[in-house]
């Protein structure tokens, strides 16, 4: 495969998360899909809302982004990290996420300084982070094992780093990519349903990024497959697994008949606040408009629920399948940390953390 689709595809990925994360984040506290439409008109929120609800320190003229892209750059970081270090993975993404722990409350502190992102405006603010991450990560830092039984959406919005990073010359197998993207969600939100959708959206992005042609069918092969892969992977926690399995195969086939995106996501699949509602909800939208990337993400927001992070996971999905060209400009143009976010990207795809001048 041409290294340059490759690159495409990661920053298709991390932008197209990105613009989810930020088409969704003004509505993600609206609890009713009519209000929405009062707000927004009758298709709900269709483009990126450049003059949202935030405050004056968060006014930039772009549409913001919330604590998904933030953690998911903080992932890419961590990876990144390990590599330049030759260590394991995961100990050096929590450490990232430490880092960013310390961005929410302006904390600095000796050892936790490998992030270059940190420095940057944006993330130093406070954009609604959960607070099941917010507990796990400060039981960490104070050198305290994380006690809870979460299912949260906080582990798998931010992993796509992950199989993006993996899929570059397939340095790392995909079996091995599930399996730090669970344990990289398990970090922070440790009921089985917490981290296991995190393999399965794992599996997807590897299988897509490495495609140079995919299809919505052969899309659909790769969230059966995945299906399967996780069945072999979590064999103790089999109960989860099926729970899971039936949740997404829900939405492969409301996927495959034309019906009311928000009827459809509210009614059968859920609101997207735990992980494995997120994951439905971003394999309905990603599939049932595989070749609309507005659309899908339109779809993806427009509901009572978890609204960034549901945008955010069909982002990273369908951004791995089709690349940053292809995704409207307008998108692009509006989306907050769009720099950034393709540094980081174009890093993953080399493999290093190169020079990049904050503020300019």
């Amino acid at each position: 495969m041409d290294k340059n689709i490759i690159k495409d595809r990661i920053r298709g990925s991390l932008i197209g998360g990105a613009i989810g994360d930020a088409l969704g984040y003004p509505v993600e506290f609206i609890y009713s899909f009519g209000e929405i439409q009062r707000r927004y008109g009758n298709r709900g929120i269709t483009r990126l809302d450049t003059k949202q609800w935030c405050t004056d320190e968060d006014s930039n003229g772009k549409a913001v982004v919330s604590d998904d892209t933030q953690m998911t750059l903080f992932t890419a970081c961590g990876l990144l990290n390990a590599k330049a270090d030759n260590a394991p993975f995961l100990p050096s993404i929590c450490d990232a996420y430490i880092e960013w722990l310390l961005t929410q409350s302006g904390v600095k502190k000796k050892g936790y300084d490998r992030c270059w992102i940190r420095n940057v405006p944006e993330l130093n603010v406070r954009r609604a982070p959960g607070n099941t991450c917010i507990t796990s990560l400060n039981d960490i830092f104070r050198g305290a094992e994380p006690i809870n039984y979460s299912k949260g959406c906080g582990g798998v919005m931010r992993i796509a780093p992950i199989p993006l990073f993996g899929a570059v010359d397939s340095q790392l197998g995909i079996e091995d990519v599930c399996k730090l993207a669970a344990d990289a969600s398990k970090l922070t939100h440790q009921h089985p349903l917490g981290y296991i959708p995190s393999a399965l959206v794992a599996y997807v992005i590897y299988k897509l990024a490495q495609d140079e042609a995919p299809t919505r069918d052969k899309y659909k092969d790769y969230i059966l497959e995945g299906l399967d892969a996780i069945a072999k992977l979590f064999t103790e926690q089999q109960t989860a697994v099926e729970q899971f399995t039936h949740l997404i195969k829900t939405a492969i086939q409301w996927a495959d008949i034309p019906s009311d995106d928000v009827v459809t996501i509210e009614n059968e699949l859920g609101g997207g606040w735990v992980a494995e509602e997120a994951a439905a909800i971003a394999v309905y939208c990603s599939l049932a408009y595989f070749d609309n990337f507005e659309r899908a993400m339109i779809a993806s927001v427009n509901h009572k629920g978890d609204s960034d992070s549901t945008g955010a996971v069909t982002g990273n999905i369908l951004g791995a399948a089709i690349g940053y060209d292809a995704i409207p400009q307008h998108f692009k143009d509006d989306v907050e940390l769009h720099d950034v976010i393709l540094h980081v990207a174009d890093d993953m795809w080399r493999g290093e953390t190169t020079k990049f001048l904050v503020g300019n």
